[in-house]
């Protein structure tokens, strides 16, 4: 999480975190069919977005995918900044760790409500270890 906060924090224009966040939204790995389940759907986003939580060996293993590639990027904020952790240091990241991120001037308060939504349903399914089937 450290080392790509870093990698934002370094690109002084708000523009170009914007385009980084669309980057990454394009290296994410889409999330397969039986992931793009009801119960995995982030609520109170304004795009449709999933995230997938499995816990393998004591390590929080994350997977989002959305229909816009926005928020799919900032999906892969949290798929790529926290995928592997342990369930502590998920449980311990505050919530205001996206202003680590400078993207701030570059966020409507929708898609930062959307991304506190994303990051809150991984704390959620890390309390319950994992996903939970409907």
């Amino acid at each position: 999480l450290t080392k790509l906060m870093k990698s934002f924090s370094m690109v002084p224009d708000p523009m170009l975190r914007y385009k980084q966040l669309l980057f990454l939204a394009k290296k994410l790995p889409p999330l397969s069919k039986d992931k793009r389940v009801e119960a995995n759907k982030v609520p109170g986003c304004t795009s449709q977005v999933w995230i997938s939580v499995e816990i393998i060996d004591e390590r929080v293993i994350i997977n989002a995918d959305s229909d816009s590639q926005l928020t799919k990027g900032l999906a892969a904020l949290i798929v790529e900044g926290l995928s592997g952790g342990s369930k502590q240091t998920i449980l311990d990241v505050p919530p205001t760790f996206i202003e680590s991120f400078g993207l701030n001037q570059s966020l409507t308060p929708s898609r930062t409500s959307g991304f506190l939504n994303m990051l809150q349903v991984v704390k959620d399914k890390v309390r319950l270890g994992g996903d939970v089937s409907t």
